[in-house]
């Protein structure tokens, strides 16, 4: 029984880890914009001290 636990919570666990690798390859592929950076141009003033 217990061995039987074990390997169900070890292929849930092996699944798991290859539904992430697989969200991390094809994310960008089928939902750009969720993965887009936010772009916009920062401008702040730098002070240089001689």
């Amino acid at each position: 029984m217990k061995r039987r636990l074990i390997k169900g919570l070890a292929v849930l666990i092996v699944l798991a880890a290859l539904g992430v690798v697989a969200f991390a390859y094809l994310g960008p592929l089928l939902f750009p914009a969720e993965f887009a950076a936010p772009q916009q141009d920062i401008r702040l003033p730098v002070v240089l001290e001689p």
